[in-house]
C-alpha cells in the first residue's frame, strides 16, 4: 500500500512539472561536435563516423561524436562515444532531438554483448566536477572479445551514474530551470582476456583529453 502511495504521489510531481513548471525548454549555447578536435596529444581521430538516419532517429540524439581514437606508439585504440540530447522531453511525432537516453547497460546485451562484470568507479579528470565523480565501469564479452566500457551521464553541470538518478535530476532541473539538455560520455577499450589493467592505462591516457573538451558541448 505504502509503495502505490509513493508510485501515485510521484507520477502525481511528474504530471505537476510537466503542466505547470516547464513549459518551455532553455536551450544553452554550445559547440557542435563538427567541431571537436580530431588530435589530442598521442591520440588521433583518423575518421569521425556517422549514424545512420534510423539509429539516429531511434536514439533521439542531437549531435554526437563517434570515433575510434588512435595512437601509434604503442600502438593502442579507443572507442569514444559523446551523444548530446538538446531536450530528453519526447517530441510529439518521435524523431530526432527529443526522448531520454538510452542506458548502455540496456542497449549492450541487445547487441550482442553479455555484461560479467559492473561496478561503480571514482574518477578525477579534468572537466568532471571537483574531487571526482562516480562513473560506471562495465566488462563485456562477446564470444572470446573482450572490452572495457565506462559510461556517464554529463548533465547541467553533473556527471551521473545511476539511471534512476539521472531522471531525479532530469524533473528537478525541468521544474527549476527548465532546461532537460545532457550528454552519455563512453569510452570502449578493446581487451586481452583477463588484462583489464593495459586496458585500464589507455581509459586513464585519452580520457583527460576528451573530458577537458567537454564543458564546451555538454554545458554545465
Amino acid at each position: 500500500m505504502i509503495k502505490l502511495a509513493v508510485a501515485v504521489g510521484f507520477l502525481a510531481v511528474q504530471v505537476y512539472i510537466y503542466n505547470y513548471f516547464a513549459t518551455e525548454e532553455v536551450h544553452p549555447p554550445r559547440q557542435s561536435f563538427a567541431a571537436f578536435p580530431t588530435q589530442l596529444g598521442d591520440w588521433r581521430c583518423p575518421r569521425k563516423d556517422q549514424m545512420t538516419p534510423d539509429i539516429l532517429e531511434n536514439l533521439g540524439v542531437t549531435d554526437y561524436l563517434i570515433c575510434d581514437f588512435e595512437r601509434e606508439e604503442p600502438a593502442a585504440r579507443v572507442g569514444v562515444y559523446v551523444g548530446y540530447h538538446e531536450s530528453q522531453v519526447r517530441k510529439e511525432g518521435g524523431g530526432a532531438g527529443g526522448g531520454q537516453i538510452h542506458p548502455p547497460s540496456h542497449c549492450l546485451p541487445g547487441s550482442g554483448w553479455d555484461i560479467i562484470a559492473s561496478s561503480k568507479r571514482r574518477v578525477e579528470l579534468p572537466g568532471l566536477p571537483a574531487g571526482g565523480a562516480d562513473v560506471n565501469r562495465l566488462v563485456i564479452a562477446k564470444g572470446d572479445a573482450r572490452q572495457l566500457v565506462y559510461y556517464w551521464y554529463q548533465e547541467r553541470g553533473r556527471v551521473i551514474a545511476d539511471d534512476w538518478m539521472k531522471i531525479v535530476w532530469l524533473f528537478w532541473d525541468r521544474a527549476r530551470t527548465q532546461r532537460t539538455d545532457g550528454s552519455l560520455v563512453r569510452f570502449t577499450i578493446p581487451m586481452a582476456r583477463d588484462d583489464e589493467e593495459s586496458a585500464e592505462r589507455l581509459f586513464r591516457d585519452l580520457a583527460p583529453h576528451i573530458t577537458t573538451q567537454l564543458p564546451s558541448y555538454s554545458p554545465g
